[in-house]
């Protein structure tokens, strides 16, 4: 208890400013060789040819790697708790997004390697993209994924459900009904630190692997399952991240790197450049999602619809895991006791998205808020006062049928309005987070609140 509420230093601060904490990319292995990818320039092709031949013979390279030297090519972070896998490591028949990575070299230097890529030989047919979430369904769009536009493994469902209460009944019995449509776009994250990985080959037979990678055994779990290894032969070396923000749980380099490492049988650093992290690393996900509240003259939030349409990109990585947290989170801080809600991870022709801060929350909640405050615009009432009445209080049932046993929402919104200096009425002011009684039951929130389901 000696560390609680007292300023520490950070173990790694002195480390940090000073210049001698040790990245993956300050790592130096003799004979490192360095690796460059070919990828793809369309944003949806065909692939009808590639011939490495020359590139192989190319003086100062040492190994070139397609889909034919991955052992197991298409695995997914997740499929190890039964999230079916759609993403190849190295393009198959076809490329889905711009900067899918197709064939790397591994070759003395950068230079080197990047003049084998030219002598790869790659014939494509350019085939339409799908660009805008909103158009994925439209009859006249062609499927470009295997499963059809969107992700079908949610149970029996192609989307996240959520049912509570009787919404036709709430909307039938609303005073006024407000509705927004709500599009945070994609945003990437920028680490100071791009991805990169050195894989060395030891004696023993036996890989290590410096990573950048902020899940180390989530890594390691992909990296033997595409080499089909056992995970005794890894020693993944990693805990410094140059900046990940949820984008590097994503296994980008080390996979790769630890193929040319082992076809050639020298150390393999890849390091992307800038342009390669804006090209094809991952970002937040580009979000569609619609609202319609039924909301009580006086206040009372009684009734939800929503639909949201997650972007997840070319392929699913951990769309479908964001997209249920997304749900479970579809109301805010807020208690609707009848919900109807209806979440779609959609294929578009982009770069993969992936976590990244509040991974599938902070989507939802930008646009809670800002419906609240049209909400309290309609009925020309203070927000702060709308947002005390509906706030979640000990007791509620969330969306997803928890049980709330100590939500903050009361205290937060007393404790801005106090900051900013906004005055609230004496019953709102003397509010707390204690179970619903009296004014704040209402008739409609007696199914959401003690022993109701």
């Amino acid at each position: 208890m000696k560390a609680v509420g007292t300023r520490l230093p950070r173990y790694d601060g002195v480390g940090h400013v000073t210049g001698r904490t040790v990245f993956v990319d300050d790592v130096r292995m003799p004979g490192t060789l360095w690796a460059k990818a070919l990828r793809s320039p369309h944003p949806h092709a065909a692939i009808i040819r590639v011939d490495t031949s020359k590139a192989e013979r190319h003086p100062g390279v040492h190994a070139v790697i397609t889909r034919e030297d991955v052992p197991k090519n298409v695995y997914g972070h997740l499929e190890g708790l039964g999230v079916p896998a759609d993403e190849p490591l190295l393009a198959e028949d076809d490329v889905r997004y711009q900067g899918q990575p197709i064939a790397v070299v591994a070759a003395e230097d950068e230079p080197t390697a990047l003049e084998a890529l030219e002598l790869i030989e790659i014939e494509y047919e350019e085939r339409p993209a799908v660009l805008d979430i909103r158009k994925a369904f439209d009859p006249d769009t062609a499927p470009f994924h295997q499963w059809g536009p969107v992700f079908p493994h949610f149970g029996t469902y192609t989307s996240r459900r959520i049912r509570k209460g009787d919404v036709d009944a709430a909307f039938e019995r609303a005073d006024v009904i407000v509705q927004g449509v709500y599009r945070p776009q994609a945003i990437d994250q920028v680490p100071i630190e791009p991805q990169v990985a050195l894989a060395v080959p030891e004696p023993n037979g036996r890989l290590t692997i410096y990573s950048c990678t902020q899940a180390m055994y989530f890594s390691m779990g992909v990296v033997a399952a595409h080499l089909q290894w056992p995970l005794n032969k890894l020693k993944f070396v990693g805990g410094t991240v140059g900046g990940g923000f949820g984008g590097k749980v994503d296994t980008a380099t080390e996979t790769i790197c630890s193929l040319l490492a082992l076809k050639a049988n020298r150390p393999v650093k890849w390091r992307w450049t800038r342009e390669e992290e804006f090209l094809a690393s991952s970002t937040r996900a580009p979000w569609h999602m619609e609202i319609a509240d039924a909301v009580s003259k006086d206040g009372w939030l009684l009734g939800r619809k929503m639909t949201t349409l997650h972007d997840s990109g070319a392929y699913t990585r951990f769309s479908s895991y964001g997209l249920t947290k997304h749900s479970f989170h579809h109301t805010g801080a807020y208690t609707i006791p009848n919900l109807r809600f209806d979440g779609y991870v959609v294929y578009t022709n982009r770069t993969p998205t992936t976590a990244m801060r509040g991974f599938g929350v902070t989507s939802v909640s930008f646009a809670v808020e800002i419906q609240m405050n049209r909400i309290a615009e309609s009925l020309d009432m203070d927000p702060f006062e709308l947002r005390l009445k509906n706030a979640n209080r000990v007791g509620d049932l969330t969306a997803n049928r928890v049980r709330l046993t100590d939500p903050s929402t009361v205290p937060v919104v007393l404790a801005a309005a106090d900051r900013i200096g906004h005055e609230l009425k004496a019953e709102f002011r003397e509010m707390t987070n204690e179970p619903r009684s009296g004014e704040l039951l209402p008739e409609h929130l007696l199914s959401s609140v003690g022993g109701g389901a």
